[in-house]
């Protein structure tokens, strides 16, 4: 292995063990996966709807949880694209606050209880956060957000801000769209079927 190659392995090693050790901290709180995977599959079972929503890089993800949802046949939707329908009391939304609190947040989470729908929040701030009150479900992330990542040091880190949370994110939903397909005995031929066509 060359010299590129190498240093660019040992550092995708750090960023990998660094979210990975987020899900071996201890906790009080259930584990997201767990929660996570019971909710949807409550869900589907109902012939439910899933909605997300989340605010910048913690949306993007989400929106890849919600393009695998389709994938796995449930009628999933992310806030305000145009084709998103009313939530009911049926339905189900799983919003993120990292920091524990975005007004947006808080906001679309308030209405979805308003119209009956059953909030699944993601945070890193179990207690304290403002959007953890609209919620039936918090489902702990024990990583690092701009909350917490002590803004005003010199020193670079290898994953900034809110990117622990963010990319334990990513590897959170691998794991449940694994998990869920597994519980809702969808086969990968099945799922592959529902990709678009239109690329």
């Amino acid at each position: 292995m060359d010299t590129g190659n190498a240093s660019m392995a040992s550092l995708a090693s750090q960023i990998c063990n660094h979210i990975a050790s987020i899900f071996s901290k201890p906790s009080i709180h259930p584990p997201a996966l767990d929660l996570m995977v019971a909710e949807l599959a409550s869900i589907a079972s109902q012939k439910g709807r899933v909605f997300l929503y989340g605010v910048g890089r913690e949306g993007l993800m989400l929106k890849a949880l919600c393009m695998r949802l389709a994938h796995l046949g449930l009628s999933a939707h992310f806030v305000f694209d145009m084709t998103t329908p009313p939530i009911t009391s049926k339905d189900l939304l799983v919003a993120s606050a990292g920091p524990g609190g975005f007004s947006t947040v808080d906001a679309i989470c308030s209405v979805a209880r308003s119209h009956g729908g059953r909030v699944l929040l993601l945070t890193a701030q179990p207690e304290t956060g403002s959007s953890v009150r609209h919620a039936n479900v918090v489902a702990y992330v024990a990583a690092q957000t701009m909350a917490d990542d002590g803004g005003g040091e010199k020193s670079r880190t290898l994953l900034p801000m809110g990117s622990v949370y963010e990319g334990a994110m990513f590897v959170l939903f691998e794991m449940v769209v694994y998990k869920l397909g597994e519980v809702l005995g969808e086969s990968p031929e099945a799922i592959r079927a529902r990709h678009t066509n239109l690329e």
